[in-house]
Parts: structure tokens; C-alpha cells; sequence
């Protein structure tokens, strides 16, 4: 059970809090903590129905296999399908940006193309060490996960007593909306308990053991993110938070830290997003095999080179430098966001079509369900104001996956190949 809580802490402390820690403060203000406290019981929810789904269901394939029991080959599960593959891409690119955010702080005048390189390198060099060393991260991801724990709490320990109480009261709150929305853009952070149903076979007496990895990791991934918030909210001015949003969590670390801690901690998420890239990209070339293997993406991703899905990983690597370098990182969070909220929306609603075959409880998988619609319906309607282009580019992710499903799924593979790979 300690691995697969290992794997679900790691998967969501895997470079998410240092990406969107910033953009949680631009909207929720003194009230940051409680938009990663909401974030995280929509996650929590969601965690009852992935515990019974994965108890039931264990397959490395994971969202992947939950919805294809409930929904069949249709149009729904082959889109939703393609459209998990696409979140783990904008993921990637979300983690390249924050690892260009906290590299940058290293130079004296950073430029755009020294944020592109810094984007690209992170990119393309684990897509590298995928091809010659696949299984290095995962067997270090423990002692990564570990490392990271470990100076959060630091951070918390250290800064507790420079906290302002005034910086957290509700005076400087922002609007009700405002926190709520806050906390579904930095949904991100918490998506990555899902990997542990990826690795249900691989858990002794999973009956017992995959229920209590996923509540266990989601709460302690709680506690740990509403921590964080209160010593950064509490220990740093907005306005400096502000001016380094792209790397907030390195700033908060100044008033208790020194220059040390801001050094120490912009190292920590240059390995945490670089090893999250790492391990996202090998899953999403395996999601991509998975996927493939079913027919419902093209044949080529089934191509393998010791044991890696080797155009699965060069198709992750291409569509992810394009995203990392052409959208900037609140779009990149927004977008990231709402992919996961639909999917764990549509998981829900698998969990309540199954709720017999599972032994779940159907009203929780209900509550489940609304308040995962709800935080989507929230994040689109509130951001569309304020950032329109990326709601439109989760809508256009939204159709091409629709369109890719009708038009290879469902004419090209029903017609010319008729079967699955």
C-alpha cells in the first residue's frame, strides 16, 4: 500500500503546486488555502469512485478501462479516450513551462528565447532518457517523492511563525466565484491520483489496500497544498507574490529561508517538474499503446524499442513542444483543468452506471457526479470572461477528439480494418 500511496502523492505533487500556486493567489487573494481545500474534496469525491472502480476493474489501463466497461466502444469512450490523451499533453506543457518559470530565476535577464529553450530542453531531454532508460525515473520516483516531501514540509516547519494572520482574513478574500474558480484552475495539481489505478495489478490485496492509497494520498495531498498556501499567502506580500507568479512557491520561501531557501526550492521544482516530464511522458506513449492496441488510434503507436512505445513517445514529445511554446501558462492551467474535470466528471458517471457491478454507493457516485459537473461548468463559464482563447481551445480539444472518434473510430476502423489490433 506505501507504493501505491507513494504513486499517488508522487503523481500529484509531481511539479502541479509549483506551476499553479501563482495563478490560485491572482484570483482567490488571502482565500488561496480554501480554493485548494475545495479542489481537493472534488478530487477526494472523485478518489471514492476510481477506489471502487479499480477494486473491480484491474487494468493498467486504468480511466481508460472503467469507461469502456461502462459506456462500450461508442463514440463517448473512444472521444473521452483521446481526449485523457490529449490532458497529459497539455500536462506536460504545463510542467515544462513551470520548469522554464524556476529555471529562468537562475539568469540575470532571462529572454523569450531563453524561456523557449528551457521549455524545449525539458521536452526533449527526458523523451531521451525515455528512449535509453525508461524505467530510471519510476525506480527513483519513490526517492522523488520523498525529496519533495521533505522540503514542503520544510517550508511549512520553517515558515509557520513568519506568518501574517492579517494577509489570510476575509477582508482579502476574493469574490465567492473568484475562489471557487481558483480552485478548479489549479485542479491540475490534483489530478495524479488517478495513476494509481494504472497500477492495480501490482497491489497485494487490493480489496483493502487500493481504497485506503487513494483516500490516504488525496488527504495528506490536502493538507500538504492548504499548508503551502497559508505560509505563502501569509509570509509574502500579493503585489511580490504577483510579480513572481510564475514562481511563487520559491518566493514564499524567502522571509523564513533566505536567498537559500528561494535557491533551494527553485532546484526542487526544476527535479520535480523534469521527473514529473519524464514520467508523464512514458505513461502517455503506454495510454497512447493502450489505446491503439484497442484501434482506436492509428497502428503507429504501436511501434516499440526495448519495451518503450517509441512513436508513442515521439507523438507526446511533438504536440507537446507545440503546446508548451504557443500558450501561456494560465491558458496551459485552465485547459489541463478542465480535461481532467470532464474525464473525472464522465468517470463519475461510469462509477453510478456500474454502482451494482462495483458495490458503490449511489449517492455518493450522485454527489460525486454534480460536483464534478459543476466545478467544469464553473471553471469554463467564469475563465471564459477573462480568458477566452482558453476555453476555446479546450472546446476545439473537445471536438477533435469527438471528430477524430467519428471519422477514424467509427468509419476508417469499422470499414477498412474491422477489428482490433
Amino acid at each position: 500500500m506505501v507504493e501505491a500511496i507513494s504513486i499517488g502523492i508522487g503523481g500529484m505533487v509531481g511539479g502541479g503546486i509549483f506551476a499553479v500556486l501563482g495563478e490560485a493567489v491572482s484570483l482567490a487573494h488571502g482565500a488561496t488555502a480554501v480554493s485548494f481545500f475545495i479542489a481537493g474534496i472534488v478530487a477526494l469525491l472523485t478518489s471514492y469512485s476510481y477506489a471502487k472502480l479499480s477494486v473491480k476493474f484491474q487494468s493498467e489501463g486504468g480511466t481508460v478501462t472503467f469507461i469502456d466497461k461502462a459506456f462500450g466502444d461508442n463514440i463517448l469512450s473512444g472521444s473521452i479516450n483521446l481526449m485523457l490523451w490529449l490532458s497529459y499533453l497539455v500536462t506536460i506543457s504545463l510542467y515544462a513551462t513551470a520548469f522554464a518559470s524556476y529555471g529562468a530565476t537562475f539568469f540575470n535577464q532571462p529572454s523569450s528565447i531563453l524561456t523557449h529553450i528551457l521549455i524545449s530542453a525539458s521536452i526533449v531531454i527526458p523523451a531521451i532518457i525515455n528512449f535509453v532508460s525508461a524505467s530510471f525515473v519510476g525506480k527513483s520516483e519513490t526517492i522523488i517523492v520523498v525529496i519533495k516531501l521533505t522540503l514542503l514540509v520544510a517550508i511549512i516547519v520553517f515558515s509557520i511563525p513568519y506568518v501574517d494572520t492579517q494577509r489570510l482574513a476575509s477582508q482579502n478574500w476574493g469574490s465567492s466565484l473568484s475562489i471557487i474558480t481558483a480552485g478548479m484552475i489549479i485542479f491540475v495539481a490534483y489530478e495524479g491520483f488517478e495513476l494509481i489505478a494504472n497500477s492495480a495489478n501490482d497491489i497485494k490485496e487490493p480489496n483493502k489496500n487500493l481504497p485506503r492509497a487513494f483516500y490516504s494520498s488525496v488527504l495528506i495531498v490536502i493538507v500538504l497544498y492548504v499548508l503551502i498556501s497559508i505560509v505563502t499567502v501569509g509570509n509574502v506580500s500579493e503585489k511580490d507574490l504577483l510579480d513572481a507568479k510564475d514562481y511563487a512557491l520559491a518566493i514564499a520561501a524567502k522571509p523564513a529561508l533566505g536567498h537559500i531557501g528561494f535557491v533551494v526550492v527553485s532546484i526542487a521544482a526544476l527535479l520535480s517538474t523534469f521527473s514529473a516530464i519524464n514520467a508523464t511522458i512514458y505513461g502517455n506513449a503506454r495510454l497512447g499503446y493502450i489505446i491503439a492496441k484497442d484501434g482506436r488510434l492509428p497502428r503507429q503507436l504501436l511501434k516499440e524499442k526495448n519495451d518503450v512505445p517509441f512513436m508513442g513517445v515521439v507523438y507526446t514529445v511533438v504536440f507537446s513542444l507545440i503546446l508548451a511554446n504557443t500558450i501561456s501558462l494560465s491558458q496551459i492551467a485552465i485547459i489541463a483543468s478542465a480535461g481532467f474535470l470532464l474525464i473525472f466528471f464522465i468517470v463519475n458517471i461510469s462509477a453510478y452506471k456500474l454502482r451494482d457491478k462495483i458495490k458503490a454507493n449511489a449517492n455518493i457516485l450522485i454527489v460525486s457526479s454534480v460536483f464534478s459537473f459543476l466545478a467544469l461548468f464553473t471553471l469554463l463559464f467564469h475563465t471564459y470572461s477573462s480568458n477566452p482563447n482558453a476555453v476555446i481551445i479546450f472546446l476545439a480539444f473537445v471536438i477533435i477528439s469527438l471528430l477524430f472518434e467519428l471519422i477514424y473510430g467509427r468509419i476508417i476502423r469499422t470499414h477498412f480494418f474491422n477489428r482490433k489490433y
